[in-house]
């Protein structure tokens, strides 16, 4: 689609409007791009070298060796296992040597399912540096979404913390465990590789910026699960923005607290190697509890924590001492939205604390706003900040396709050198998602406003929000086909205060069936991963669909939020 940029009158030429000048914003009237009003510094410039791969670049901004061998990068919060970045460094080359040794090679995919660990950012490290693409995954999808997602990427090796090793006995690939203590069989560990991998040399591997790092899986702006593939300088480009974020905001010398999974973007950007890049120190949790993150807290001095909007909520609503928090300086909200009350409400409980909201998607690697101002984020309360340096963005009207200008609704377009290279065998989805430009439409209705900022405003695609995780409808939908008893079905977002939203089906059942809401929500619980389980159902006559088959979801949403007067 061709973009032409709407020629409405400037904000400030509007009568009675005494907003500032639209130029404030970054917007150009003439272009119809918004750019941003940073600049990465000549010392944080991306690399131009083409012959650069994320894994070289990232040891290259290790502390001092001297500096390195006391300096902690990881903290297991549950064993008080610690890393020092001497030891990841040693760590990181001696399973690249294993991981050589047994033949991996560069352009072969290595899956990854596991927990959050001191291993993690090894193991990621490792792969990148052979030139290897890394692709992640829940630990808990069930046995069947691993079997496609191995088999969708083309993995040649799968490495699994031994809890989820049974995942792959049906998967003719060869496997590996995470863990010598609790390995099964005559598995080969990745702790042995690295104790031995140091006798193992590596030739030279020549990787380019251009080249795949990884594949991450994503529900993309519609339909189901797909291989977003990200390149070198992707990831080497927010390796430069998280570097960068953490000069603007002075949090160099912090504590992180990473409960974030790491197989997701959120996660693998901040944890996997982008905080590396800063000589920060991450206290890391295997899983996200409660309690064990308030101690965590407390006993490392944590004063700066990456979450999502269920945990703000968590700590609004169950914090009974606001000493808990008493380390705290900053919390970064990203993955889902936070609501305006929310912000306000735990700025209120704990004023200390600056919270900032931020956007991106795994399409675009990682965050592309972000606050960098406090100030800012308190003034401007529902908003997901201004553009990181390096992107531009346009917001589109859907019908017309003129690019609009502040205070104006519209998709919202995003480009720059960490936007994906495309979906991995889906030449169609690819298309529909990236433009001949580069462009890359995320499928989210937004605007910004004067200052910049962005508001997210509602979601164009379909996909559902529970709890940071993406849950595709379409997935849903043709599993709840699949049920003898089922007519047709329709998965719709429901608003709710912990998760963010939760998947609600409306299901059309066979004439005479006394299939029972309580039987269709365990049907689909028994095949799916406990974060995309229907959590509510609904029986009704026929699904509203247009002429052309599509379903109005709108419809069945606007129902849900009145009073259903009559149900089969």
């Amino acid at each position: 689609m061709s973009v032409q940029v709407s020629r409405a009158v400037p904000l400030k030429e509007q009568s009675g409007d005494a907003r500032p000048p639209v130029n404030r914003s970054g917007f150009d009237l003439c272009t119809g791009i918004y750019s941003s009003v940073f600049q990465l510094t000549d010392h944080l410039k991306v690399p131009t070298d083409p012959d650069l791969g994320i894994a070289s670049f990232v040891l290259s901004q290790f502390p001092h060796p001297h500096v390195a061998e006391s300096k902690l990068a990881l903290i297991d919060s549950a064993t008080n296992q610690h890393l020092t970045y001497a030891q990841l460094h040693r760590s990181i080359r001696s399973l690249a040597g294993g991981l050589y040794h047994l033949g991996v090679r560069k352009g072969d995919v290595v899956f990854l399912l596991s927990p959050n660990s001191l291993l993690y950012p090894t193991i990621c490290l490792a792969v990148f540096s052979i030139g290897a693409i890394l692709s992640t995954a829940n630990p808990i999808n069930t046995s069947s979404e691993i079997a496609k997602q191995v088999l969708d990427s083309g993995a040649k090796l799968v490495i699994s913390a031994p809890e989820e090793l049974r995942k792959f006995e049906r998967i003719q690939v060869p496997t590996m465990v995470t863990s010598q203590q609790s390995k099964e069989g005559n598995s080969l560990s990745i702790e042995e590789l690295i104790d031995c991998g140091d006798t193992h040399e590596v030739p030279e591997i020549k990787i380019k910026q251009s080249d795949t790092a990884a594949v991450l899986y994503s529900s993309g702006t519609t339909g189901t699960s797909k291989g977003v593939i990200l390149t070198h300088s992707n990831l080497i480009t927010t390796a430069r923005l998280v570097r960068w974020y953490a000069e603007e905001t002075s949090s160099v010398n912090d504590v992180f607290l990473g409960f974030i999974p790491f197989f997701h973007i959120y996660g693998l950007v901040f944890f996997g190697y982008g905080l590396s890049c800063c000589g920060i120190t991450t206290v890391l949790m295997r899983r996200f509890d409660f309690q064990e993150m308030l101690k965590a807290i407390q006993v490392h001095k944590v004063n700066n924590i990456a979450a999502v909007p269920p945990v703000v909520l968590g700590l609004v609503k169950n914090c009974k001492s606001n000493d808990s928090l008493s380390s705290v300086r900053r919390i970064g909200s990203g993955a889902a939205p936070l609501s305006k009350e929310l912000s306000e409400a735990f700025r209120a409980q704990f004023p200390w604390v600056e919270l900032r909201q931020g956007y991106g998607l795994t399409e675009s690697c990682g965050a592309a706003t972000v606050f960098v101002s406090d100030e800012m984020a308190k003034a401007h309360p529902g908003s997901c900040g201004s553009l990181l340096p390096t992107f531009s963005a346009k917001v589109v009207d859907m019908e017309t396709g003129l690019a609009l200008p502040p205070y104006k609704e519209g998709e919202l377009w995003l480009k720059g050198p960490t936007i994906m290279k495309g979906y991995l065998g889906k030449e169609e989805a690819t298309a529909a998602t990236l433009d001949k430009d580069g462009w890359l439409k995320t499928g989210d209705l937004g605007y910004f406003d004067e200052d910049g900022l962005l508001y997210i405003v509602d979601r164009v695609k379909e996909l559902i929000k529970h709890n940071g995780y993406q849950v595709a409808p379409a997935e849903l939908e043709a599993l709840l086909l699949s049920h003898p008893n089922i007519l047709d079905a329709a998965v719709i977002p429901v608003e709710d205060e912990e998760s963010g939203q939760i998947p609600m089906a409306y299901v059309v059942k066979a004439v005479d069936s006394e299939l029972t809401p309580e039987q269709v929500i365990q049907f689909v619980a028994t095949q799916v991963a406990p974060y995309k389980k229907v959590r509510r159902v609904e029986f009704i006559d026929a699904i509203p669909k247009s002429a052309a088959g599509k379903i109005l979801r709108k419809q069945l949403i606007l129902q849900t939020q009145r009073p259903i007067l009559s149900k089969l």
